[in-house]
């Protein structure tokens, strides 16, 4: 299950998150096995985000969780798809959107653990 959170310094409108909630549905797909099927999203807008000290130009921070991919496949696709995606929709330029990745060992969900071992 990957989770993908969202920190943009500007508001997003409901069609603006609308879109992007689109986009990363398929954008997901270019790391194997992902899809939106089990895809969690998360937007926060309105951030106070600083880069170098500086707020005045729009930036954005995406935090990636992805549950069994410790090779890291497709994670260069999906980067270059995700910044793509902020600039064409929010307007930030490709440059000003920030992606790190977290490696998700295990989660939990309605009570049962589902590990990385059990999906290889």
């Amino acid at each position: 299950m990957p989770f993908i959170i969202s920190k943009v310094s500007q508001k997003i409108s409901k069609d603006e998150e609308r879109a992007l909630k689109e986009r990363l549905g398929k954008a997901i797909e270019l790391v194997p096995g992902k899809s939106e099927e089990y895809l969690l999203l998360g937007f926060e807008d309105g951030c106070r985000l600083y880069l170098g000290g500086d707020d005045s130009a729009p930036l954005a921070y995406i935090q990636a969780n992805i549950f069994g991919n410790e090779g890291h496949f497709g994670y260069d696709a999906f980067s270059r798809e995700v910044a793509k995606i902020f600039h064409e929709v929010l307007k930030i330029p490709e440059e000003r959107v920030y992606i790190s990745y977290t490696d998700i060992p295990d989660w939990s969900v309605d009570g049962m653990n589902i590990d990385r071992n059990r999906y290889r």
